[in-house]
C-alpha cells in the first residue's frame, strides 16, 4: 500500500521537474529568439554595410573609368592637329570618328563635346548622333565653371586630376546634368609625343558625359544583385532602403542612388521553421547518401574493368575526351583518303579567373565549374565536333567547317555562354574564357603545326586582355619569338650574371625610426633592351626553369653584403618552384655557410601560393628552413583567398601588408580596418608585421598608431646599392625621406 506522504512528495517532485523543463524550454526559447532577432540585425546591418561599399566603389570605379577612357583618344597628335583644324571637313570627320562617334559605340559615354581655347564649342554629340554646336549651350552653365578651373591648373603646371592609371590632368565631378545625374569629365587634348607645342591652358578640352541614371543602375541591379535601385534628389533611406550621396568635389550632394538592400538575417528568421524541416530530410538524405555509397563500393569491383576501359579515352572529371583519344580523332580527321586537305577547326580554350574559385570556394566547386563549362560548350557544338578536356582547366576542340564565319561564331557564342553565371550551391560565381584558333588548310595540315598554332593564338588572345577569340596569324609569330629571344638572353645573362644588379630597400622600425632589415630586389640591365622589369622577366624565368638559378644568385649576392651589415636581418623573395625543389633548404644551408651570415639573419619571402602549395616538399623545405633559425615571411598579405584561415594552422614568422591596402588608406575604401585587423591578428599570433609601399607622412602615421612593427617605402628610401646601405647603416640612421635612389 501507498503511503500518501510518499506519493504526495513524488507527485511534487515529478511537477518541479515538468515545471523546471518547461521554464527551461521557455527560457531557451525565449534565449533562442531573442539571439535570432539580434543575429538578424547584425547579419542585415553587415550585409547593408556592403552593399553600400560595393556600390560606392562601383559608382566611384565608373567615375574613374570615364576619365581613363578620354585618355584614349585625348592624349594623340592627331587629336591636337585635327581639333585646331576643326573648320575643315576632314578635321571635322577625325573628330566625330574618335572623339564623339568612337566613345559613344566603344565606351558607352552619352554625350561629347570638343571646346576652343577660348571656350567655344567646336564638336558636339549626343543622343548617339552628331548634334549642332548650339547644344553645348544646355551644359554650359555646368561645365563653364569646371573648365575655368581645368584652365587656370594647366596654366600653373598644377598635375590636377593625375592618379593612378591617369596619366593626362583633367576635372572629373558629379553634376545635375538636364534633369540628370551625370558624370562630367574634361581632357585637355595634347600632345602624346611631345612634339606639338602647345600653350599651358590653352588646348582644346574635351568633355565627356555618362548619365547615372537608367541603363547604368539597370546595369548595378543585373550585376551586383541590387533591388529596385533608382535615382533621387532626396535621401529616401528608410527601414527598408538604403541611399548612397553623389558627392562632388566641393562636398556637395546632387542626389541619392536608392536601392532596397538584401536583408539575409531577415530571410533566414522567416525560414528557419521549415529550415529545420529540411535540416531533417538532410540528415535522412545524408544516411540514405552513406548506405547508397556502401553498395557502390561493393559493387565497384564487378564495373572496374570497364571503368579502366573508358578513363583510357576519358576524362574522368567530365566524361570528354582526354588528350590521346584527342590526337587520334584529330590525326583520323586529317587523314583524307582522296588526298584532299580537309577543312576542319582546332581550337584550344583556357578558362580566366579560374583559379580564385579553387582558392575560395575548394577544388569541388572548380570541379563543378570545370563539369558545367564543359556542358555549355557541349550544347554549342555541333554533332561533328570533338570535345577534349586536356587537364585543369583546359580545353581543345576539333570542328568541320565551311566558312570562316562559322566558326567565328561558335567561338563568340562560346565566349559568352561561359561568361555567364554559374551557380555552385547557391552562390553566383564568374567565370571567362580565352579561345585560340587554327585552321586548316588554311595554317597547315599536320596536327604539330596545327596545334602550335592554335596555342599561339591562344596566347595572343590571353595578351589582349582574355574573355575574347584569336585566329591564328604570322604575326602571332613574333610575340612567341619575342618571349623566346628573353628566355634565351636570360640563359645567356645567368652564365655571365655581369647584367644582374641586386639592390636593397630598407626597412625602418615604426617605434624607433631605425634600419631594422633590408629587402633584396633583383634588377636586369639587357644589353641592348635596356633594364627590364622583373615583373616581366621573372615569371619568364619560373616558366622556363631557369628561376633556380637567378633565386640562387640573388640569394648569394644577397647573403654575402648582409654578412658586414649590423642589421636584424635580410629578406630575400622565394619562388614557389624554388621551394618544390627537394633540395633547396640544403642549398640555403650552403650559401649560408660559404658567405658566412647566421640563419637567425636571413627571411625569405614566399607569397601565398608559395605557402599554401599542398606538395610535400614545399612543407618539408619550410619545417626544415625554420628548424635551422631562418624566418619565413608571407609577402602580399591580404591578397589571397584562404591566409587568414591557414595562419591558424601554419605558422610564419612575418606578415607583410600589401601596397594595395596602404594605397587605399583615407580613400573610405574600408582599408583601415583591414589594416588594423591585420595587424592585430599578427599580434595574437606572436608575428611581426611590416607595411610596404609606404609613401605619405599619413600612411606612416596612421601605420606607427595602430603599432605596424616595421615600415618600408619610398617616403623613407629607395631601392640603394650595396655601397649606399654600407654608408646609411654605418650611423644607423633614422627614418628620413629619400636617403637614396636608385
Amino acid at each position: 500500500m501507498a503511503i500518501p506522504g510518499l506519493r504526495r512528495a513524488a507527485d511534487i517532485s515529478i511537477l518541479k521537474v515538468v515545471a523546471v523543463a518547461i521554464l527551461g524550454l521557455v527560457v531557451l526559447a525565449t534565449g533562442t529568439f531573442a539571439f535570432l532577432v539580434w543575429s538578424t540585425w547584425k547579419i542585415d546591418a553587415v550585409s547593408t554595410a556592403r552593399q553600400t561599399q560595393m556600390a560606392r566603389h562601383v559608382i566611384g570605379r565608373f567615375r574613374y573609368q570615364l576619365a581613363h577612357d578620354q585618355e584614349s583618344a585625348t592624349v594623340w597628335d592627331d587629336a591636337v592637329v585635327n581639333a585646331r583644324g576643326h573648320g575643315t571637313p576632314e578635321s571635322l570627320e577625325w573628330i566625330d570618328a574618335n572623339l564623339g562617334a568612337w566613345m559613344h559605340s566603344y565606351f558607352g559615354h552619352d554625350a561629347a563635346y570638343v571646346v576652343s581655347p577660348d571656350g567655344k564649342p567646336v564638336y558636339a554629340f549626343a543622343d548617339g548622333e552628331t548634334k549642332d554646336t548650339n547644344s553645348y549651350a544646355s551644359i554650359e552653365t555646368t561645365t563653364a565653371p569646371m573648365l575655368g578651373r581645368l584652365n587656370a591648373a594647366l596654366r600653373k603646371g598644377e598635375p590636377i586630376g593625375i592618379e593612378e592609371g591617369i596619366d593626362s590632368p583633367g576635372v572629373t565631378d558629379f553634376r545635375f546634368l538636364n534633369g540628370r545625374p551625370a558624370v562630367v569629365s574634361l581632357k585637355p587634348i595634347v600632345s602624346d609625343s611631345g612634339e606639338i607645342e602647345q600653350v599651358p591652358g590653352e588646348e582644346f578640352v574635351h568633355i565627356a558625359i555618362r548619365y547615372l541614371d537608367g541603363p547604368f543602375l539597370k546595369e548595378l541591379e543585373t550585376k551586383y544583385d541590387f533591388a529596385n535601385m533608382h535615382f533621387s534628389l532626396s535621401d529616401e533611406a528608410a527601414i527598408h532602403k538604403t541611399s548612397l550621396p553623389l558627392v562632388t568635389n566641393n562636398g556637395g550632394i546632387i542626389g541619392y542612388v536608392v536601392w532596397q538592400p538584401y536583408r539575409p538575417g531577415l530571410a533566414f528568421l522567416q525560414s528557419i521553421a521549415p529550415a529545420l524541416v529540411i535540416i531533417l530530410l538532410c540528415l535522412v538524405t545524408v544516411v540514405g547518401i552513406f548506405i547508397g555509397m556502401l553498395y557502390r563500393r561493393a559493387m565497384a569491383n564487378r564495373e572496374q574493368e570497364e571503368r579502366i576501359r573508358y578513363l583510357a579515352s576519358h576524362d574522368s572529371l567530365t566524361g570528354l575526351l582526354n588528350r590521346a583519344a584527342f590526337e587520334a580523332r584529330l590525326d583520323a580527321a586529317l587523314s583524307t583518303a582522296d588526298g584532299k586537305p580537309p577543312q576542319v577547326a582546332i581550337l584550344y580554350l583556357d578558362l580566366d579567373r579560374f583559379k580564385p574559385i579553387n582558392d575560395t570556394l575548394g577544388h569541388p566547386a572548380g570541379d563543378s565549374v570545370i563539369r558545367e563549362v564543359g556542358a555549355r560548350i557541349g550544347r554549342l557544338l555541333p554533332r561533328s565536333a570533338s570535345l577534349c578536356r586536356v587537364g585543369g582547366d583546359e580545353f581543345n576542340i576539333l570542328v568541320p567547317y565551311d566558312q570562316v564565319d562559322a566558326i567565328e561564331a561558335l567561338c563568340a557564342a562560346i565566349v559568352h555562354s561561359v561568361g555567364e553565371a554559374i551557380d555552385i550551391d547557391g552562390q553566383s560565381v564568374f567565370v571567362g574564357i580565352s579561345i585560340g584558333v587554327a585552321l586548316s588548310p588554311l595554317h597547315g595540315t599536320e596536327r604539330a603545326e596545327l596545334t602550335r598554332k592554335a596555342d599561339v593564338a591562344l596566347y595572343s588572345a590571353k595578351a589582349s586582355g582574355r574573355g575574347c577569340y584569336s585566329i591564328f596569324g604570322q604575326h602571332m609569330d613574333a610575340l612567341v619569338r619575342e618571349r623566346a629571344e628573353i628566355e634565351r638572353d636570360l640563359r645567356q645573362a645567368l652564365a655571365d650574371p655581369g647584367q644582374f644588379q641586386v639592390l636593397y630597400q630598407p626597412k625602418y622600425f615604426a617605434g624607433t625610426g631605425q634600419v631594422g632589415s633590408v629587402e633584396a630586389l633583383v634588377r636586369w640591365q639587357h644589353p641592348t633592351r635596356g633594364l627590364i622589369s622583373p615583373v616581366y622577366f621573372v615569371p619568364i624565368a619560373e616558366e622556363c626553369g631557369l628561376i633556380r638559378e637567378l633565386g640562387r644568385l640573388v640569394l648569394e649576392v644577397s647573403c654575402r653584403a648582409a654578412a658586414l651589415w649590423p642589421i636584424d636581418n635580410i629578406a630575400v623573395n622565394v619562388s614557389a618552384v624554388q621551394l618544390r625543389d627537394s633540395a633547396f633548404a640544403i642549398e640555403v644551408m650552403a650559401i649560408l655557410a660559404t658567405t658566412g651570415l647566421s640563419p637567425h639573419k636571413l627571411e625569405l619571402e614566399v607569397t601565398e601560393t608559395a605557402w599554401m602549395d599542398s606538395s610535400d616538399s614545399c612543407a618539408a623545405n619550410i619545417r626544415a628552413l625554420r628548424a635551422a633559425g631562418i624566418h619565413i615571411a608571407l609577402d602580399d598579405f591580404g591578397t589571397g583567398f584562404s591566409t587568414f584561415g591557414r595562419l591558424h594552422e601554419t605558422e610564419v614568422d612575418h606578415i607583410k601588408i600589401d601596397k594595395m591596402f596602404i594605397d587605399g588608406l583615407g580613400k573610405d575604401r574600408g582599408d583601415e580596418a583591414i589594416i588594423q585587423a591585420i595587424v592585430e591578428l599578427a599580434r595574437a599570433k606572436g608575428l611581426k608585421t611590416t607595411a610596404e609601399g609606404v609613401e605619405t607622412k599619413e600612411q606612416n602615421e596612421f601605420l606607427t598608431r595602430i603599432g605596424c612593427d616595421e615600415l618600408q617605402g619610398f617616403l623613407f628610401a629607395m631601392p640603394m646599392t650595396e655601397q649606399d646601405v654600407s654608408v646609411l647603416l654605418s650611423g644607423r640612421a633614422r627614418m628620413t625621406p629619400r636617403l637614396s635612389v636608385v
